[in-house]
């Protein structure tokens, strides 16, 4: 019988990714991901965040140390894994964590230092023709910034 690992998150990085490099300059990055719900209990509105452990490998890794900081939001997927290990006390300890396959950056336009719309709606390309310009500026005042 077939089976399926699939994790999708949409959250904050709660801090900048940590890189290491293995034996043969393998690159694996690592960073923490806040994810909230918000609900309402005895008509008093509560939050409450859960903290992912995001690894990423090789190329991504690289990708995810250059383009992602704290704070900013993410869309991971992935695979959830468990793993464990000894402490130095002796211990056996279990780590459950997300082996991110593809991430995509979400949030508005200053969150990349884009600059605001310029005056014109279109811009030339080489060839001459005319490629329209996308108004990112469409969703700024969303607080939550998500695209939907």
């Amino acid at each position: 019988m077939a089976s399926v690992n699939k994790v999708i998150l949409v959250g904050h990085l709660g801090k900048d990714p940590e890189v290491r490099y293995l034996e043969g300059n393998i690159t694996v990055c690592s960073f923490p991901l806040a994810t909230s719900e918000t609900y309402t209990k005895d008509g008093v509105r509560m939050q409450h965040t859960e903290w992912h452990n995001i690894v990423m490998w090789r190329n991504l890794g690289e990708m995810a140390v250059k383009y992602l900081k704290k704070g900013k939001l993410v869309y991971i997927e992935g695979r959830l894994r468990t793993r464990n290990y000894e402490d130095k006390e002796g211990n056996r300890r279990f780590v459950t964590e997300i082996v991110g396959e593809s991430f995509k950056l979400l949030g508005r336009p200053s969150d990349f230092g884009q600059t605001t719309k310029s005056s014109a709606n279109e811009n030339t390309t080489d060839e001459g023709e005319k490629e329209q310009e996308v108004d990112f500026t469409e969703n700024s005042n969303d607080p939550d910034g998500l695209p939907f």
